[in-house]
Formats: structure tokens, sequence, C-alpha cells
């Protein structure tokens, strides 16, 4: 493959697993430790990996302040529907993302907790009870799958099970007043659906 010209057997080799990996994945974050040697592998061929994705009709975008890379595609193929309880919850965490960040450093990891997700959702009277361990446990599963997120504690029937929410997350809701988050939310209130409808928010 000319893509690959000028590189080691083991650069090769990383090539193709890390491609697999977006593939996946969608994004790779510099804060995740599991993820950072692949961030910056990616980050030095660039351009090799650009080339790559390009030809099977994917985007890849690095965003060197968040420290995160994405695979999008702009033809809308591959794309995972999001069930509305999910929308919801990444709304949320998005909301508790900003919230959390502006009490830190930018160098610091922004931790929250499964009560913290509880009291959120309850304070914005979406549904008059706390959402169910099994919807939860499934969102919080699949946003691990994305690398939006991960988990520190594995009860997360336990309120003070801690959750990481990586930078991705800037990407994956990409909302440039976080008032917009609130506004969505308040749709979803007034629209009265039930955690098994699809929602029209998708992720690649």
């Amino acid at each position: 493959m000319d893509i690959l010209n000028g590189m080691l057997q083991r650069e090769k080799d990383d090539f193709s697993r890390v491609c697999n990996r977006l593939l996946s994945t969608c994004f790779l974050c510099k804060k995740n430790e599991t993820n950072k040697a692949d961030y910056y592998f990616v980050t030095k061929y660039r351009e090799k990996f650009s080339e790559c994705f390009s030809l099977l009709g994917y985007r890849l975008e690095i965003n060197e302040e968040y420290g995160v890379i994405q695979l999008t595609n702009p033809q809308n193929y591959n794309r995972y529907n999001l069930k509305l309880f999910e929308s919801v919850l990444l709304l949320i965490l998005r909301i508790l993302y900003d919230e959390k960040r502006r009490e830190l450093s930018v160098s610091d990891e922004v931790i929250v907790n499964v009560g913290d997700i509880h009291e959120k959702f309850m304070s914005l009277k979406i549904r008059d009870k706390m959402i169910d361990k099994t919807t939860l446990r499934n969102a919080i599963s699949t946003f691990k799958r994305f690398q939006i997120i991960e988990t520190l504690d594995n009860d997360l029937a336990n309120e003070d099970a801690r959750i990481i929410i990586f930078d991705a997350i800037l990407m994956a809701v990409r909302v440039e007043d976080i008032k917009i988050a609130y506004e969505k939310l308040e749709n979803y209130r007034k629209g009265g659906k039930t955690s098994e409808e699809t929602d029209e928010s998708e992720a690649d």
C-alpha cells in the first residue's frame, strides 16, 4: 500500500490496528491513558491516516486544543442511532462537564459520579422518576465504547460510582453555548417520550 511507504513494519501494524480502532470507537483522547500512544501516533502520521480514511469516505478531525481525534463520515454511513434517553444522558454529561470544568485547572480530569447524573436528570424534570439501572448501565456502556467516558468504579448502582468525562464530549456534543443543550433537554421534557424511542441524534 503506497500510503504506508517509508514506515517500519511495526508502524504498519500499528497503523492497521489504530485504523480499526478509530472505525470502532470514533474518538481517541490524549487524556485517556489507554489511547494516549495511539493519539500521538495518529498526529505523527496524520497525512497518511487522512488519506487512508478519505479513500473510505471518512474525514479525520484532529483538535489539538482538546487533545481529541474524531472520525466522521460526511455521507452519513455507519452511524449509530442514539435512543432518546442516550441522547438525554449525553447532553447531561455535556452539561456536567461544563460545570465541573469551570471548577478545575486545564490539566485536571473531569470526574462526576452517578449521583450527579441522577440529580441533574431529576432537576430537569424530564421524568418524575430516576433513570432505571438498566438504561443507565447500557448508556454508560455505549459512551465508554465511543471513548467519551470511562468508569472508575464498577458498581453503577452506587450513587458514588465515579465516571471520567473525556474532552471528546466537546466534539460529540458540539454546542457553542451550553444553553443550547438545556434547550434540547427542554424539548425532550415537553415531548414526554420513553427511553425505547429513537432520537434523531446520531454518532458516527
